[in-house]
């Protein structure tokens, strides 16, 4: 059982930055695949980020493409997204996710509010 924590969440000015964190526990963090999607009120759940388990292969939303990035450590069990010229529109709940084979397993979300 995989258990996964975002931090880094909070209030930032439009054209600021944040930078999340999941921490991940139980399994292989390296033989995963990971991710972000987000939520923002009233719209359904949706895409941001993902990862492959070496770091070595990423893919963005076309919305977030060449503001943000998407990293990992796994000496560290930790996963990143480090967010910056940050809009309104990002404004949502950002979820962090973990592929193995065909199950994924989701944090319970960290509130990203950007102020106009």
């Amino acid at each position: 059982q995989v258990q996964l924590v975002e931090s880094g969440g909070g209030l930032v000015q439009a054209g600021g930055s944040l930078r999340l964190s999941c921490a991940a526990s139980g399994g292989t963090f390296s033989s995963y695949s990971m991710g972000w999607f987000r939520q923002a009120s009233g719209k359904e759940r949706e895409f941001v980020a993902t990862i492959n388990w070496s770091g070595d292969s990423t893919d963005y939303a076309d919305s977030v493409k060449g503001r943000f990035t998407i990293s990992r450590d796994n000496a560290k069990n930790t996963m990143y997204l480090q967010m910056n010229s940050l809009e309104p529109e990002d404004t949502a709940v950002y979820f962090c996710y973990a592929r193995l084979g065909l199950t994924d397993y989701w944090g319970q979300g960290t509130q990203v509010t950007v102020s106009s």
